[in-house]
């Protein structure tokens, strides 16, 4: 039996074994010697026969009759991890939280329009070529060292999800500040934020850079606040890692919060800013110091979100007042924040003695204010649902 089995062809035998031979391997077997080596007899293959050159494809290489592969793009795989669990499912990495200052055109300042109180320019004080504003205190302020900052600090907290419902929080500082030194370090309103663990962003415009100044720049504007959200809607999709999310900012809720001189681009962003009802809800820190008409306003016509102010003695007499024009117009009031925010929430919280205006945005009724008053927000899905077909009056 042996003996027949060394005269059967090795073709034949490489054939059985399902790998036909090629053209050039059988002919190197029928030249091939007792001392040739199987490496001789069958040479592998060379790069150029495995793989295309650059004027080929690897389609052009197959038979006219083998089937063509489908191009799928899949789904990421799942991966294999040394654990009881035989596989993983592909997860995105895990986002961090992100802070940054971005220039906007539609920030409050530079601006060179008219002041809604006079219709006289705002720049009224010029020395040779420099140009400046002369405030109701009498102070000049010149607009390269003042008003000539168009950064707005943006913050995406770590666990924020464009998917779920969230909001967008519009904070005007008081006087005397500036984003990095008072907004972010010191008052900590980006770190409130991620501490409160409600789904929002934050949006805070450079005002007058460190001024006794209360000017809202182009919040005085018809749809200035409209404008704003809207530029800053690429700017948090980038932030936020997904380009695609801007749609979903562009639409977002808006929570307005005005810290002491922060009262004057707050009201006029409440009675021209153009947001209509996607402004969900309005909290003043020790910020009543005019405008009451526009802030009674907003509160009568839009029972859909909430108001809230805090005040110490410093402001007392103005936050009076606008309770007494809310009470002719039978606003209910609420004077504690022991329960949840809901559309329609009016709150008056006095806040007792030693409490300071100037620590107020860390320490009012409570510390870190702003955090408390999201959470509260935050028991309430209605403030953060999108409106599906809000309207907008040309007034708002």
């Amino acid at each position: 039996m042996a003996l027949l089995l060394a005269f059967v062809p090795l073709s034949f035998v490489l054939v059985q074994c399902g790998k036909a031979p090629s053209a050039g391997m059988l002919a190197a077997n029928a030249h091939a010697s007792a001392a040739d080596t199987f490496e001789d007899r069958f040479p592998a293959p060379t790069f150029r026969d495995r793989f295309p050159e650059t004027s080929e494809n690897l389609a052009s290489r197959q038979p006219s009759g083998a089937p063509r592969e489908r191009s799928v793009q899949a789904a990421p795989a799942p991966y294999r991890v040394a654990s009881l669990a035989p596989t993983v499912p592909f997860e995105r990495p895990a986002r961090e939280e992100q802070t940054m200052l971005v220039g906007l055109k539609s920030s409050a300042f530079p601006y060179l329009g008219n002041h809604p109180r006079t219709d006289e320019p705002f720049l009224n004080i010029s020395k040779g070529e420099r140009r400046g504003h002369r405030s109701y205190g009498g102070r000049v302020y010149w607009q390269d060292e003042t008003y000539n900052d168009n950064r707005v600090l943006m913050h995406v907290p770590e666990k924020f999800d464009a998917k779920k419902p969230g909001v967008i929080v519009v904070f005007f500082h008081g006087n005397g500040a500036t984003l990095e030194r008072d907004v972010r370090d010191r008052q900590l309103v980006p770190q409130q934020i991620s501490d409160s663990g409600v789904n929002a962003v934050l949006l805070a415009p450079q005002l007058a850079v460190d001024a006794a100044d209360s000017s809202a720049g182009k919040f005085w504007q018809p749809g200035g606040l409209k404008r704003f959200v809207a530029e800053s809607a690429d700017h948090l999709a980038r932030l936020y890692g997904d380009p695609r999310a801007a749609r979903t900012f562009a639409n977002m809720p808006v929570i307005i919060v005005g810290y002491s001189g922060g009262f004057m681009p707050a009201a006029w962003s409440l009675e021209v800013g153009g947001l209509g009802n996607r402004v969900r809800g309005v909290f003043l820190l020790d910020a009543v110091y005019g405008e009451l008409d526009k802030f009674a306003s907003w509160i009568v016509n839009n029972r859909t979100g909430f108001f809230v102010s805090a005040y110490t003695r410093s402001t007392r007499r103005h936050e009076q007042a606008l309770i007494a024009m809310l009470k002719e117009k039978d606003i209910a009031i609420s004077e504690n924040m022991d329960g949840p925010l809901r559309p329609g929430s009016v709150v008056f919280l006095e806040t007792p003695e030693g409490v300071t205006h100037r620590d107020y945005v860390t320490r009012a009724w409570t510390d870190h204010p702003v955090k408390d008053v999201l959470v509260k927000m935050a028991a309430t899905p209605a403030l953060t649902r999108v409106a599906a077909g809000a309207p907008s009056s040309a007034g708002r």
